[in-house]
């Protein structure tokens, strides 16, 4: 059986060390974590934290019993499904040779991305979206040169029924 990507997004309360106990939980069943994003909500004191791992079925059933358990989770769900928005942010550090600056330019536009810093050898560029658009973007940058990546994880909110 394969394992699967999914995308579990949890409140928790705003306290110290719950971040730890949620990365520890996942530690000690020996699940990974791919990626991991913590943010207070509009109340202060919750939380949202949002976590992208790999599993099998019946290891997400007892991955999110056991987040369930922990004292300070005030609610999981698995965000995994079309009916959730779902959005990763990156920074990327490309190098900017002069004779590529503009290809760079209009490569980072078609990806609706922003420059965020330029300097006389390098471009910082932000762009947001789902993982495959920025996937595909550093696929277009690579031949530049890549200095740098950081992003975000993904983050992800269900729609809002009208």
């Amino acid at each position: 059986m394969n394992k699967e990507k999914h995308i579990l997004t949890m409140l928790v309360e705003n306290e110290p060390g719950v971040t730890a106990r949620v990365s520890g939980l996942f530690a000690s069943r020996g699940y990974n974590i791919e990626t991991i994003c913590g943010a207070p909500t509009a109340d202060p004191d919750i939380s949202r934290i949002t976590v992208t791992t790999k599993s099998r079925s019946e290891q997400l059933e007892q991955i999110l019993k056991n987040l369930r358990r922990l004292i300070n989770v005030v609610k999981v769900r698995d965000m995994t499904g079309a009916e959730a928005v779902k959005r990763e942010m990156a920074l990327i550090c490309v190098k900017a040779l002069p004779e590529n600056r503009p290809e760079i330019i209009r490569i980072v536009e078609t990806f609706r991305g922003r420059l965020v810093d330029t300097g006389k050898t390098h471009y910082i560029i932000e762009v947001t979206g789902g993982q495959e658009k920025i996937d595909a973007l550093l696929t277009l940058l690579e031949p530049m040169g890549i200095k740098k990546v950081a992003r975000s994880g993904i983050l992800a909110l269900y729609r809002e029924s009208d």
